[in-house]
């Protein structure tokens, strides 16, 4: 029998900066990436940083992104089932979006096997050593006080403050592009390497980096970064088989 599992990976949107313009292009772009991949897909992955701000309120969610959110839904309802991961710049999901969208939201790394192929799927930050600042911040952001205290903020002005920094942000003004610190200065290579000690993945797929990177990490296993959607339009395909790093429109 013909192998029918296709799993798509996509990852760092970041909708809503650096403007109004440039985000919506960059959803409408995605959406025509979802209607494409989900005439075959068996599961879709969205692997943290979909927004590059987000926090619900109980009574209230950022402005916009109605249309993805709309194409997210009707994906969920034709029975393919969505994930999202929380990344450092939207890690403030609760529960609007598995209620309203029916998405799955994952919080930390999972592992997952296909057609006997083990694979680890998360976000990527805080993962490696170093980066022990952003470590302690992070704690900081998913600590229950902190947030409750966020919340007490009026929307208006707790959202619109999120927004100017979001778009003070390096992802929102910076044009360079990423590059390749070599293996010793990837984090993320060092801890696949040390996962690898542990049990065997033949799969490691992260985001964060906003660098699509395919690297063998020897034994049968491979490192993939899925890249992002500000420069790249970069995204991952599992054919049940083996992984394709492959770009859309570009």
């Amino acid at each position: 029998m013909k192998n029918t599992t296709k799993i798509y990976f996509a990852s760092d949107v970041h909708l809503g900066v650096p403007d109004d313009a440039s985000s919506r292009e960059r959803e409408l772009k995605l959406i025509r990436w979802l209607d494409q991949v989900s005439k075959d897909a068996t599961e879709i992955f969205i692997v943290g940083d979909l927004f590059d701000f987000w926090f619900e309120y109980r009574h209230a969610i950022p402005r916009g992104f109605a249309r993805i959110q709309g194409k997210i839904a009707s994906i969920t309802d034709s029975g393919i089932p969505v994930h999202l991961f929380t990344g450092n710049h939207d890690m403030w999901m609760f529960d609007y979006l598995p209620k309203e969208l029916g998405v799955s939201v994952h919080r930390e790394p999972i592992e997952r096997e296909w057609e006997g192929k083990k694979f680890f799927i998360g976000h990527g930050d805080g993962l490696g050593p170093g980066d022990y600042v952003y470590k302690f911040i992070k704690k900081v952001f998913a600590n229950r006080l902190c947030q409750w205290l966020f919340a007490r903020l009026h929307p208006n002005f707790g959202i619109g403050l999120a927004n100017y920094f979001s778009r003070k942000s390096r992802i929102a003004t910076s044009s360079d592009e990423e590059i390749w610190q070599g293996e010793e200065k990837e984090w993320l290579v060092h801890f696949c390497k040390d996962e690898l000690s542990k049990s065997h993945h033949d799969y490691f797929v992260f985001g964060h980096r906003h660098l699509p990177i395919e690297f063998d990490l020897g034994q049968d296993s491979t490192y993939y970064n899925l890249g992002d959607w500000i420069r790249y339009n970069s995204y991952l395909e599992f054919d049940g088989d083996r992984c394709y790093l492959r770009y859309f429109e570009k």
